[in-house]
């Protein structure tokens, strides 16, 4: 395997990211991960290698690098990086308009660069996939509603604001969506109550052109897929990986 820290050029500056593919000559499916409101560290690193020893090329942009090479950490006595939840307000509340601060306009902007910055690379041009945590499993709904031809494979791991009262949340526009969807809730997560996973599943009822699934772990918490965070679900962590890649061989090795 192959991977290291590259840079990405886009309309709105350079993009520090992070790249693993496979050996070989390849050419190998797309898979783009959204990192959580944390930013890019080892752990999301780990995860894209683990993606890309799946056959994928796997690219983890920094959503936040209009303001810097941005990346925040926390740990508690037991050297485990602590829950949102606990931090102190004034850091939440930067961190928060970070998160808010990315627009659609964006996320576009981020996805087409990564598309142009892989072609040269061994990528094939088949469809590509997602998978996003937290804050990434929103803007993995934005990538799939603004580039549907390409994007056909979804994985959105206890996102956040999936379901608003804003004309464009993620749940109104599934309309523009292709191939499949999965959400990983967890049961004590608030961003993913009751009415938003049902709201989640009503907005893709009667659909012939998109298959939706939603996975709600008993007893787990907001971040609980995160491998180093305090809160961390194994057991759940790995349903939610079976989901994912038994997604991406269906749409991205199958299809082709």
């Amino acid at each position: 395997m192959t991977a290291s820290a590259i840079d990405i050029a886009t309309a709105d500056g350079t993009m520090d990211a992070y790249a693993a593919w496979p050996d070989g000559r390849g050419p190998f499916p797309l898979v783009i991960m959204f990192m959580d409101i944390w930013g890019l560290r080892e752990e999301l690193f780990a995860l894209a290698r683990k993606v890309a020893a799946q056959g994928y090329y796997c690219v983890l942009p920094n959503l936040f690098y209009r303001k810097g090479r941005i990346r925040y950490e926390r740990r508690n006595a037991d050297g485990r990086t602590v829950s949102f939840d606990t931090l102190p307000e004034d850091l939440k509340t930067e961190m928060l308009a970070l998160a808010r601060g990315l627009t659609r306009q964006m996320v576009e902007t981020d996805v087409q660069a990564i598309f142009d910055h892989v072609r040269d690379k061994p990528v094939n041009g088949g469809p590509a996939g997602t998978v996003g945590f937290c804050l990434g499993g929103r803007i993995a709904f934005f990538a799939a509603q603004s580039f549907p031809d390409r994007i056909r494979a979804v994985s959105s791991l206890h996102g956040t604001l999936l379901v608003t009262d804003a004309p464009d949340s993620v749940h109104r526009l599934t309309g523009r969506m292709k191939g499949e969807v999965y959400c990983g809730h967890g049961e004590h997560d608030r961003s993913s109550a009751p009415e938003i996973v049902a709201a989640l599943e009503a907005a893709f009822k009667g659909r012939d052109d998109v298959t939706y699934r939603g996975h709600l772990h008993p007893n787990a918490h907001h971040g609980y897929s995160m491998p180093d965070r305090d809160v961390h679900d194994a057991a759940a962590t790995a349903i939610d990986w079976r989901e994912t890649f038994a997604m991406f061989e269906r749409q991205l090795k199958q299809a082709v």
